[in-house]
């Protein structure tokens, strides 16, 4: 059992996203001089580049201005919302959910990520993660000291799929795995799920008894017409489910912090629980922005995955016309997870110079795996043109640093 200081030292903010104001360079051995540009923060998406839902505001003020009644809410959120988002989730996602007992509403995704973990998780469980995914999910499961059962994931393997080992994925869960927690589409690498993968999944877990936390932030931003697959829709699941979303990404909404869990009544009573001493609620203002997720404008969704794919079509095409560098094109989401040629600094010393000679900040691999020591992450919800001149301002310090 790990001591409260010991819990602590494994979590860290420097590279989370939002956080630029708190880093520190140190001293480095910079080679050349700083190169001119916009600064760019990869490590989020950029909400001036993108901007909220039309109506999000007013929606805010109609909840301001009710009052108490909407500022202090059930603590799985008011009744009127849950109704309106189960209707809504449910159609989206392709099976039923009971707005009385089978949905929260949380302070962001994060926040219902950690309900989740917290309602799930006890000392010594054993819980299985993909390599790569969310970095919050590593952190979590060492914070409420969970077994970490790593399962690798193939992105490059072939087109179509994520590339999950699912034979690795049983052995897990014959060896006594409690939880299995992954994002679709997948954080950093933005693939996605085949439908036999999600398939397999579903009755793997059905089969072994192990719980699922489906993390789908990103699923209504998919391009190139992929199929996605819920897994909550399927015929045969678990009988525990947990699935998370919510509007902050893709429709620009993360200042409102709002995110939805839904599933297994008796884990969503338990996260309710938790919820009542962590935050009490998610915030009442806010939760009436709720209004306007899924009943946007005609033509607003494909407009904004139409102008997202279009900046990573262009990323994809300057970052592997390098020599060395690769990164595959995401299937769904902003992210891209690039990987570079060898390199005489490290990594975390690679993001620092990067970030103080180019004005470009990305996120590290070592965040979501100790193995991705050549591997950084972007999310590309941003300025077209800053992003594209970031990438090549970014390449240029590479190459400086390249092993000869």
């Amino acid at each position: 059992m790990s001591t409260i200081l010991e819990k602590f030292e494994k979590l860290g903010v420097d590279n989370a996203p939002g956080q630029e104001g708190k880093r520190k360079n140190g001293k480095l051995n910079l080679r050349g001089e700083k190169l001119e540009g916009i600064p760019v923060d990869f490590s989020h998406g950029d909400v001036d580049a993108f901007l909220p839902l039309p109506g999000s505001l007013e929606a805010f003020e109609k909840g301001y201005h009710i009052g108490g009644k909407q500022a202090y809410t059930e603590y799985s959120g008011k009744k009127n919302i849950r109704e309106d988002l189960a209707k809504k989730l449910a159609d989206f996602t392709g099976a039923p959910i009971d707005p009385a007992s089978e949905i929260i509403l949380t302070p962001g995704t994060q926040g219902a990520l950690f309900l989740a973990m917290g309602a799930l998780v006890a000392t010594g469980d054993k819980v299985a993660i993909v390599e790569p995914d969310y970095f919050a999910n590593r952190k979590l499961v060492e914070f409420f000291e969970g077994e970490l059962v790593p399962v690798q994931m193939d992105y490059y393997g072939k087109e179509g799929c994520a590339g999950l080992d699912l034979n690795s994925l049983e052995e897990a869960f014959k060896e006594g795995v409690k939880l299995f927690l992954f994002s679709n589409p997948n954080n950093p690498t933005g693939v996605i799920y085949s439908y036999d993968e999600i398939i397999t999944i579903a009755k793997l877990a059905k089969k072994y008894n192990v719980t699922l936390l489906v993390d789908e932030l990103y699923s209504r931003q998919i391009f190139d017409h992929k199929t996605y697959t819920h897994l909550r829709a399927q015929k045969e699941i678990p009988d525990n489910l947990i699935t998370i979303i919510g509007p902050s990404k893709t429709e620009s909404l993360s200042g409102f912090r709002l995110g939805v869990a839904f599933g297994s009544k008796d884990i969503i009573t338990r996260m309710e629980k938790l919820q009542a001493i962590v935050s009490l609620r998610c915030a009442g203002y806010c939760q009436a922005v709720f209004e306007v997720w899924f009943n946007e404008p005609e033509g607003f969704m494909e407009d904004r995955i139409a102008k997202h794919q279009a900046i990573r079509d262009e990323l994809v095409t300057v970052f592997t016309a390098v020599d060395g560098v690769t990164a595959r094109p995401s299937d769904g989401g902003s992210y891209l997870f690039v990987t570079m040629p060898a390199l005489d600094v490290n990594i975390g010393d690679f993001v620092k110079i990067v970030r103080e000679m180019a004005g470009v900040t990305v996120t590290p691999g070592t965040e979501f795996g100790p193995q991705f020591t050549n591997s950084f992450r972007i999310n590309f919800s941003q300025d077209h043109r800053a992003a594209v001149d970031a990438a090549k301002r970014l390449l240029v310090i590479m190459e400086r640093y390249r092993t000869k």
